[in-house]
């Protein structure tokens, strides 16, 4: 059963124009930022793995002011098969415990003026 959908979308050039290496560290765990940085526009990378953090926010249900912190949503890129995952830390960790959400699923897309990503948190109403 569906227990939260979320989506966002970040315009690319002004993400990029707002990114400095600060924000980069408040935002992004360092798997996520070497990944980042070993791409040519690594600015389009990042603000799809904020719009993930963003929408996996919605989907939890939580926020910023409800605890969660961007570096609680980890996004994963999977080598083997070029997809991307969420695994969540800290208080987005026991939002997913709380309600009881089984298996959370994310998709990116980037071009050079947009990035949007898409969460869909599932998991057995009790």
């Amino acid at each position: 059963m569906v227990i939260g959908i979320g989506i966002d979308s970040v315009d690319v050039l002004l993400f990029k124009s707002r990114l400095s290496d600060a924000l980069i560290d408040e935002l992004f765990l360092p798997n996520e930022i070497r990944y980042c940085e070993s791409q040519v526009r690594f600015w389009e990378n990042f603000a799809a793995r904020f719009a993930a953090k963003e929408a996996a926010f919605k989907a939890l249900g939580a926020g910023l002011s409800s605890g969660l912190r961007f570096k609680d949503v980890e996004i994963i890129k999977l080598q083997e098969t070029g997809s991307v995952s969420l695994k969540l830390h800290g208080r987005a960790l026991s939002v997913q415990t709380e309600k009881k959400i089984d298996s959370i699923h994310v998709s990116l897309s980037h071009t050079k003026k947009n990035a949007v990503a898409i969460v869909i948190a599932e998991g057995k109403t009790v």
